[in-house]
């Protein structure tokens, strides 16, 4: 914040430690002061100290802070968050996004972009209309995101796009390349171990629709596998569509095996859904035996498929939508408040295998309660 002529900074500043608790009873370290604050380690932690001996604010633990007093009503910021489709991570997104919004005291405006790109165009325009402060935008089609993101730049709202680049925008999401290179070296891993690093071929199961960062998750496999296989580089790689649903994607894999003979395949994949399908393709061959599948993002049915005796599904990348609303309010919040923010946000990646997925998701639902709508 600028000082007047005026103005002794120093109050100034105290003032806008106060003013980073954002609701009652909110306890913040010092780095979450220093974020949300943009002030220096050093002076934050001076003004605390002094804020403390004067009683204006609290020190229930060491290194915890709490203001005692009800935050300073402040202007309610209005967010526009265009959901990508009715998927379960698409869900568990809004879910998030709904709490953290409640906790924060934001207004979310909800529209679901139904995976379409002519359902996105229409819900920019809506929330153009709607005068939101600010968009959340999670669609697919790499080809439409150009023309989203000018609606919005021109009606002067930022955004933020979750997973998909647009132009102009912060991006929040998977660092890809990443999470691709954590499946990609467990995927070898299991194939020295089991196969005597053996292995005929690699399938990819890609989303072009999405462009080219998606489509670094394959990248990052392909490069971990070699990291772990020597005889990489022989190996024949196809590479399959995995657009549509999981009926439609489990018709593609079929297609592709009845080509062939049984093969021993290693199978790396831009999300779960194309995982499940692929498995199914290939036990229904009555080559379940034959291949070795990772998964991304971690969804509901996933982990189940983990929790199946004898599955093929050696592990699948977590991305964790639950805890995605807790990041990106407070992302939002401070780019309207003309805080600092970097041009992208990656979220933390987890490789869940059999072993480790009821140590992760402990209160899951039994098995049965989802449903294969994974389009991410």
């Amino acid at each position: 914040m600028k000082c007047d002529a005026g103005d002794v900074q120093a109050v100034v500043r105290a003032c806008e430690i106060v003013r980073a608790f954002r609701h009652a009873g909110e306890e913040l370290h010092l780095s979450d002061i220093t974020e949300r604050t943009a002030l220096r380690r050093t002076t934050a932690f001076r003004l605390l100290q002094s804020l403390v001996h004067g009683g204006l604010i609290e020190r229930p633990a060491r290194g915890v802070y709490r203001c005692p007093f009800p935050p300073a009503p402040t202007r309610r910021f209005r967010l526009g968050f265009a959901a990508q489709t009715d998927s379960e991570f698409s869900r568990g997104v809004t879910e998030s996004l709904q709490h953290a919004a409640a906790k924060e005291r934001v207004d979310l405006v909800t529209v679901n972009n139904r995976y379409s790109p002519k359902e996105a165009l229409r819900n920019a325009d809506m929330l153009v209309r709607e005068h939101v402060d600010l968009v959340l935008e999670f669609q697919t089609y790499e080809r439409v995101a150009p023309v989203i993101a000018s609606k919005f730049l021109e009606a002067q709202i930022p955004v933020i796009a979750i997973e998909i680049p647009h132009p102009g925008a912060v991006y929040f999401g998977a660092n890809n390349y990443q999470a691709g290179l954590i499946a990609g070296r467990a995927l070898g891993r299991w194939a020295k171990d089991n196969w005597q690093g053996a292995a005929e071929q690699v399938m990819l199961l890609e989303l072009p629709i999405a462009g080219p960062l998606p489509a670094l998750r394959l990248t990052g496999v392909q490069d971990g596998l070699r990291s772990e296989l020597s005889r990489l580089s022989s190996i024949p790689v196809v590479h399959l569509d995995g657009k549509g649903d999981f009926e439609q994607i489990l018709s593609v894999v079929r297609r592709w095996l009845r080509r062939g003979p049984r093969r021993r395949t290693l199978v790396g994949t831009v999300n779960d859904m194309c995982a499940l399908a692929a498995l199914r393709a290939f036990e229904e061959a009555g080559a379940g035996d034959q291949c070795a599948v990772v998964g991304q993002n971690a969804t509901l049915e996933a982990r189940n498929e983990l929790r199946r005796p004898g599955t093929r599904l050696i592990g699948t990348v977590a991305y964790f939508p639950e805890r995605y609303g807790d990041e990106l309010i407070p992302l939002a919040l401070n780019l309207l408040e003309g805080k600092p923010v970097p041009p992208a946000t990656f979220v933390k990646h987890q490789f869940l295998t059999p072993k480790n997925v009821d140590l992760i998701y402990p209160l899951d639902q039994p098995a049965g309660s989802s449903s294969r709508k994974e389009k991410r």
